[in-house]
């Protein structure tokens, strides 16, 4: 292999730029640079929401169109991530949009291989037949050595990052009220 001289290289650069200019007056860009500088999402609503994958609570840009998300940014006006998100973050429109997601509660009774979907008030109704049958049969009233302690031990509460403040406070009131003692918080994970 020969060694090219700087006078050769230059030259060899200076044909090549001279070929894809020469390349580029045959071609009309106009369209594609058209079709290039309209957003995807014009048109589209845009919801303001808050990321759900950890305790930080970032702020995104929802857009919508014909019912369906067509794009998922941060969004520069919360002052916790100023329009950034992380790589899971950036990754949300993908859980939107994804077929094998799960849009209806499925059950699966006892000793069956399958899982049948049914409606959200049967799934609402199981859930509510188990907590209470649950807090029925482990409450303590009282300790051995008699302290009033009024709990049960057999349930657990595991808060989201997700929902508003107040959202988790009446969360909170209710497993309170129910005598759940294991209460526990995405954020102070």
């Amino acid at each position: 292999m020969s060694k090219w001289t700087r006078r050769e290289f230059l030259k060899a650069t200076g044909l090549g730029a001279g070929a894809l200019w020469a390349l580029e007056l045959g071609f009309d860009l106009s369209a594609a640079e058209a079709k290039a500088h309209e957003l995807k999402i014009s048109g589209a609503k845009e919801f303001a929401s808050v990321c759900p994958f950890c305790s930080i609570g970032c702020g995104v840009i929802i857009s919508v169109k014909n019912g369906k998300v067509i794009n998922i940014e941060g969004n520069p006006d919360s002052p916790l991530n100023e329009g950034a998100l992380c790589s899971k973050g950036a990754a949300l429109l993908q859980e939107a949009n994804n077929e094998r997601r799960l849009t209806k509660p499925k059950y699966r009774a006892p000793g069956s291989k399958e899982w049948k979907e049914i409606s959200w008030e049967d799934a609402l109704g199981k859930i509510a037949q188990k907590v209470k049958a649950t807090r029925d049969s482990t409450f303590q009233h009282k300790l051995p050595d008699g302290t009033i302690v009024n709990r049960t031990e057999a349930i657990a509460h595991f808060g989201s990052a997700a929902l508003t403040n107040e959202e988790n406070y009446l969360l909170v009131k209710l497993m309170r009220n129910l005598g759940v003692t294991y209460i526990e918080h995405q954020a102070r994970i």
